[in-house]
């Protein structure tokens, strides 16, 4: 069955638009895509008229943690429920992320290894998810941040051994923390942890295995180390300077900021359950974050869309709250949208599959009323959200045909 949607706008994720124009799918990809001239409809086709609508490739969002529900107190959450209840509520989590528009995730910590299950369970369609590429454990100093979702390794030879257990277990992704945290009690984000031997030797492992490497990094050191070490992004990038922002430059690290953490968890007022110490990090660092990303963004570091969701009050499902704060600090709409579609895709290594709209690819997408270039806010109201399709299939609000 070939489904043709026409009349509709098309924001195809590589920065072009068609204002009138006709979408066809054939089974799990896109046959063919243009202005409604352009594009012959085959005969027999279900026909789908979008005014008023615009469609956008599934979005993508490559920081979150299905195994964090958005507590106020995270950690304690997650350390004082049994493994399989986290799995049935990381499941709840990724079907509102589903539902939301975004059809691609990457998950760079969960609490043990049942994230792979929760990802063969959503591909064998057991239960309604995103894509999912997981990282498994954090790889973490000993006593450092994330050790609640990671695994501790000291030394060269341990983290070796630690990324090829996350391997082994099915990661495709390797998360390394390379500065202390927000969340984790004792740690500050300002001090560097693992160091460049040990880093470097998690990139060495991950790379050698076609899997690249995610550095969670607040402080410009700890930025700057993992950078050494070759890290293909850096998450957050809260206290980046101008050295740290050069290199990300020069080597096209991604940027993946997560906005929305700090945020979230820095307009926490007194008493409303987040620990004092996460609390007081957040607020003390929030306008700096501000500041690196408007950095990067004038010195056209790249950057992809991560929300860090799950965090404090960050909740899954209100994915594209960070599509808000990037045009707030000065990204247009269009470029925005790109870092949760192309650029995304890219820092994942799945342009041939998703992350734009055009003949041959998975037919991944969103559908939603109004125009996000004059409104980026319509992408986080559900109410504006018509349809989400996965590999061709209406997943959420399938839209009517003739």
């Amino acid at each position: 069955m070939t489904i043709a949607i026409r009349h509709i706008r098309i924001l195809d994720g590589l920065g072009h638009r068609i204002e009138r124009g006709t979408l066809l799918i054939e089974g799990t990809r896109i046959q063919a895509v243009g202005p409604e001239q352009d594009v012959r409809l085959p005969k027999g086709a279900q026909r789908i008229d979008g005014r008023g609508l615009t469609v956008l490739p599934g979005l993508i969002d490559c920081h979150v943690h299905f195994c964090l529900g958005a507590e106020a107190d995270v950690v304690a959450a997650v350390e004082g429920e049994s493994s399989s209840v986290t799995l049935l509520k990381a499941a709840e989590l990724a079907r509102r992320t589903l539902h939301a528009g975004f059809t691609t995730v990457r998950d760079v910590g969960f609490r043990d290894h049942a994230v792979f299950a929760l990802k063969q369970a959503i591909e064998a369609g057991l239960t309604p998810g995103p894509r999912i590429l997981a990282a498994g454990l954090a790889i973490c100093m000993p006593g450092g941040h994330a050790r609640f979702i990671g695994r501790e390794a000291d030394g060269v030879e341990a983290v070796r051994a630690a990324v090829l257990d996350q391997l082994h277990a099915g990661a495709e992704v390797i998360k390394v923390i390379a500065s202390g945290g927000v969340l984790t009690p004792g740690t500050s984000p300002d001090d560097a942890q693992m160091t460049v031997a040990e880093l470097s030797a998690a990139v060495e492992v991950a790379v050698s295995h076609g899997r690249h490497v995610a550095a969670h990094a607040h402080g410009a050191t700890g930025m700057k180390n993992a950078l050494r070490a070759g890290v293909h992004s850096i998450e957050h990038a809260t206290l980046m300077d101008d050295d740290a922002a050069e290199m990300m430059t020069q080597r096209h690290v991604y940027m993946v900021p997560t906005l929305s953490a700090l945020a979230t968890t820095a307009a926490c007022p007194t008493g409303c359950g987040i620990p004092d110490s996460a609390r007081s990090k957040a607020r003390n660092m929030v306008k700096q974050h501000e500041r690196s990303f408007r950095a990067a963004l004038r010195r056209g570091v790249p950057i992809a869309l991560g929300t860090d969701a799950g965090t404090p009050f960050n909740y899954h499902g209100d994915n594209a709250q960070e599509l808000e704060r990037m045009v707030a600090l000065g990204m247009t709409p269009m470029d925005a949208i790109m870092t949760s579609t192309s650029a995304a895709a890219r820092l994942l290594g799945l342009t041939q599959e998703i992350g734009s709209i055009a003949a041959g690819k998975q037919a991944d997408l969103l559908f939603v009323e109004g125009n996000p270039l004059r409104n980026i806010g319509v992408l986080l109201k559900r109410e504006r959200i018509a349809a989400v399709m996965q590999r061709g299939r209406f997943v959420a609000g399938p839209l009517s045909g003739t």
